[in-house]
């Protein structure tokens, strides 16, 4: 099987084995935009296969990476609520 997880690469996330390709960034652009695996592949430099296995993760673990995908917004919202603003100017 050409996905993994290691901790040191993406977090642990399940990605394409010898890059550093998620299997959720896969998905994104397949399911979420309707982007072709065929076009996929070959904008990201991987097999049709290595799309296809990251699609079946994805399908097969599909609630575990809904959860990451909401822990990463979250985390995402937190940090922008932090970031520093501009100050208003008065007119």
């Amino acid at each position: 099987m050409s996905i993994t997880r290691d901790e040191d690469v993406l977090g642990g996330e399940p990605r394409i084995d010898g890059t550093r390709i998620g299997v959720r960034h896969v998905a994104a652009r397949v399911i979420d935009s309707g982007q072709s695996p065929a076009h996929v592949a070959d904008q990201l430099d991987v097999s049709l296969a290595d799309v296809y296995e990251s699609l079946s993760y994805y399908y097969a673990h599909i609630d575990e990476l809904r959860k990451l995908e909401a822990e990463n917004e979250a985390a995402f919202e937190r940090v922008q609520e932090s970031a520093l603003k501009p100050k208003e100017t008065v007119q």
